[in-house]
């Protein structure tokens, strides 16, 4: 771990997360559901954006973020897309808890941009192995969760979808391990919590409430980002 490339990826993406409030109040308002009633409406952007102290917790858990991603992936060009990407994480952490929603006006411009910077990067290193892999895990998360969307779209948004494609290929892109362990262990930290937090009410209503998803998607990339490789040394070595 370099002390210093760690503490310059905390600070780069801290500052960016001070910019969370201004890109969700600048998110256009999406059409309104007519079919959806019932429901409570959704907050306003502008309004969540104005929320009090959203630009320091942003900041901080973008830097945080960052630091964990530059320590678990190390002196890797490809920090350069991975970096950024946390104060969008956190963005869309954020918008997503509150209205349910993964607002395609970021995640696709975030997946464009590691998709160039791949490419980019392919001539300059001159090995395939990794764009190829990023490739296929964009494919691949895309897919499971297309499948997922396709047969009970009730219980996830088709911004899980595209989510899925940005941080399949993100973690696809640093092995196969960080993928593998990244995308499933979005399901176990939004799974087991909910199941025990039910055992010890002793309530199934609890398993029935709809949360977003998005939270513990990114969350479990972090996971994979930390322990995927770790975990996979032990699958195959054990």
């Amino acid at each position: 771990m370099n002390p210093a490339l760690v503490a310059a990826c905390a600070a780069g993406a801290g500052v960016a997360g001070l910019l969370v409030p201004w890109l969700v109040r600048r998110l256009p308002e999406p059409e309104r559901d007519e079919s959806a009633e019932g429901e409570p409406s959704k907050p306003l952007y502008a309004d969540l954006g104005a929320r009090p102290g959203l630009a320091w917790k942003s900041a901080l858990a973008s830097a945080v973020g960052a630091a964990l991603v530059a320590a678990s992936v190390g002196n890797d060009w490809w920090l350069v897309v991975l970096v950024p990407l946390v104060p969008v994480c956190v963005a869309l952490s954020f918008i997503d808890w509150h209205t349910r929603l993964l607002p395609a006006v970021i995640v696709l411009p975030a997946t464009a941009y590691a998709v160039l910077a791949g490419l980019a990067g392919w001539p300059l290193t001159g090995d395939p192995d990794d764009l190829v892999r990023a490739a296929l895990g964009l494919v691949i998360a895309r897919s499971v969760y297309w499948l997922l969307w396709f047969i009970h779209s009730a219980g996830m948004g088709f911004g899980d979808v595209r989510l899925a494609a940005l941080l399949g290929f993100a973690l696809g892109h640093v092995g196969w391990g960080e993928f593998g362990v990244g995308m499933y262990a979005g399901f176990l930290v939004f799974g087991v919590p909910g199941l025990v937090l039910a055992l010890l009410r002793w309530d199934r209503t609890l398993l029935k409430t709809a949360y977003p998803f998005g939270p513990f998607m990114i969350l479990g990339a972090l996971l994979g980002l930390l322990v995927g490789a770790a975990v996979a040394d032990y699958l195959v070595g054990g």
